[in-house]
């Protein structure tokens, strides 16, 4: 009976998932962001999120159990020493799934998966996107201000 057995299995045994969601962990860790089919990252974060939860705090007990999962001794470097300092206070949430589309050659369901504090590009969105202009509004942005300035001379010559 599978009674209380909800997870997705992934069309693989136990020990192959295993293995599989323990090398993406380490990928992920490594490379801060991988891309994958949705059903493999929805099972890699409930996976990979209590790890890199225990990193948090950096005790031996927490660094031989990530190990005893991962068996990688440069994620758990990684993980504990530059990945926990950016999770710090952070409580909970450590990644983010974003849909890609579909695969072109079975239509699999594709994404990203990366960690939330690492994405540059969405951290620097938050400030560039207010001052960035294109060509056209800084010609007519640029035209009245030029009009504008020269009348504002006028009475100072008068």
């Amino acid at each position: 009976m599978r009674h209380n057995k909800k997870f997705n299995h992934l069309g693989r045994k136990k020990a192959h998932r295993d293995a599989l969601l323990a090398n993406m962990t380490i990928s992920l860790i490594l490379h801060k962001r991988i891309f994958t089919t949705l059903a493999k990252a929805k099972a890699l974060r409930v996976y990979a999120e209590p790890l890199i939860n225990r990193a948090k705090e950096d005790t031996t007990p927490n660094r031989r159990l990530v190990f005893a999962h991962l068996q990688s001794k440069e994620a758990v470097t990684e993980l504990f020493n530059e990945v926990a300092q950016k999770i710090a206070d952070r409580p909970g949430g450590y990644t983010r799934i974003l849909k890609t589309g579909n695969r072109l050659g079975d239509n699999a369901k594709t994404c990203f998966i990366e960690l939330v504090d690492y994405n540059e590009a969405m951290l620097k969105d938050k400030g560039a996107a207010k001052a960035k202009t294109t060509r056209r509004s800084r010609k007519k942005a640029a035209a009245p201000a030029a009009e504008a300035a020269p009348a504002a001379e006028e009475p100072k010559a008068e």
